[in-house]
């Protein structure tokens, strides 16, 4: 669920029916991160949590796609929708759960794109940081079964995505059809996915770590998480200090490969997305 300001707190939040719901899918020393905070552990904190959350988006609703259950981990697709500040917002998010022995969450993360919620609202809202990315000659032909990593590949992508490395990140991805945050096509000219990738780069430090993998008989989810440092100006002093971060890759069906991140903390300093988010839930 989209955060920003610290959630409300009490008792109220608990006794919402659909968080009373959600937290009993929790072990009671289960953690949940999402987007933009640090990790929320103990059941009224989460509780609280998403009883905020629900206060800025009451009529939030989604659908799931793509299960996959792999060990203790179980990760899927979420297109959500709601309404923020009377404007009708829809994007996509991963939700990844790993489970203990009796089938409750442990540990809870979830990936998405705020400013998805803010772009649709605010009228004063940071640029995304993909808008005029495109493919700009004729695509490829679309390769035939589904975009996929084997496990051996991974170290080497983990040090891809840590470094920069666009090419390598792409090596295996020719022909295939790239989704994420800020693109409303799907790119497939290896040159616009290296557009994509090198925008992301050049505007921020990633430091992460090999997370969960899933392998699906249709689907695979790669997670990477830890930390993002957005860069500043070449005239400005410094840089911002990193904040919690994550990228889950998903590889379908179909030839598609789907990036899931936050961009607001590439866009903009935390100050500045506090105040966006002030603004969403001001009456």
């Amino acid at each position: 669920m989209p955060t920003g300001e610290p959630p409300l707190a009490g008792e109220l939040a608990l006794q919402h029916p659909r968080v009373a719901a959600y937290l009993d899918i929790f072990d009671p020393a289960a953690t949940l991160w999402e987007a933009g905070s640090p990790p929320k552990s103990d059941h009224r904190v989460i509780g609280a949590a998403i009883g905020g959350s629900l206060n800025m988006v009451p009529d939030l609703h989604y659908t799931g796609t793509d299960v996959v259950a792999d060990g203790g981990v179980v990760m899927f697709g979420q297109w959500n929708t709601a309404t923020v500040k009377g404007h009708r917002v829809a994007y996509p998010q991963i939700a990844r759960n790993v489970l203990g022995d009796d089938g409750k969450t442990i540990q809870a993360r979830r990936y998405y794109d705020r400013h998805v919620l803010v772009r649709d609202t605010l009228p004063d809202a940071p640029r995304g940081l993909f808008d005029d990315i495109a493919d700009s000659a004729r695509p490829p032909a679309l390769v035939r079964g589904r975009a996929s990593v084997t496990a051996a590949e991974l170290p080497d992508r983990l040090a891809a995505w840590n470094t920069g490395n666009a090419d390598a990140l792409l090596r295996a991805m020719s022909g295939t059809r790239l989704a994420g945050p800020g693109l409303t096509e799907l790119l497939a000219t290896q040159a616009a996915k290296r557009d994509y990738l090198h925008r992301l780069f050049d505007r921020a430090d990633l430091e992460l770590k090999a997370g969960q993998v899933g392998f699906g008989r249709t689907t695979t989810y790669v997670e990477w998480y830890g930390t993002v440092t957005r860069k500043q100006s070449a005239s400005a002093e410094g840089k911002d200090g990193a904040v919690p971060f994550g990228i889950v890759e998903r590889f379908g069906p179909g030839g598609t490969w789907e990036l899931y991140f936050d961009t607001l903390p590439v866009l903009v300093d935390q100050e500045t997305i506090s105040r966006l988010f002030a603004r969403l839930t001001a009456p």
